[in-house]
């Protein structure tokens, strides 16, 4: 042991093959991003747009970034217990721009979302402010709590 730490051998370990896989994984990404990152007007990742879901009794609240996506280019569909958002960003280009960073990214996007319960599709309401989307998603009366009388 203490040859294999002055002569600085490497320590065998064996490994799970999970963390093989795991690290295979991280690298195809890198690979993925540092690719995509140099085409032009690919369709954004799946964490695009970044999205707080909460609730209270009576409704979920979904908060969605969109800076630069106008209204009428979002399309918003619930159903059950899901909820999608899709849309396009569309950014000007600049001929003859030479790029130091890209980083905005223009194209279409789909964000699907399941919710903990049911909903009343029906009774959705959004709005747009400021590049945050408000969407107001009631639950369906089913799943509302109820206050039981105690005779």
């Amino acid at each position: 042991m203490i040859y294999r730490r002055w002569l600085q051998w490497p320590q065998w370990q064996l490994h799970s093959p999970y963390d093989e896989m795991d690290r295979l994984r991280r690298r195809l990404e890198e690979l993925y991003e540092n690719y995509a990152g140099d085409q032009a007007g690919r369709s954004s990742s799946g964490v695009f747009p970044l999205v707080n879901l909460t609730e209270d009794a009576e409704n979920f609240y979904l908060r969605a970034e969109l800076p630069g996506v106008a209204s009428e280019d979002l399309d918003i569909q619930a159903t059950g217990k899901s909820i999608t958002l899709s849309g396009e960003r569309k950014i000007p280009v600049e001929e003859g721009a030479r790029y130091h960073r890209k980083e905005r990214d223009a194209g279409k996007f789909s964000r699907g979302l399941n919710l903990p319960s049911d909903i009343d599709a029906d009774k959705v309401t959004a709005k747009v402010m400021n590049g945050i989307l408000n969407i107001t998603i009631p639950k369906a009366e089913s799943v509302k709590p109820r206050k039981i009388a105690i005779n």
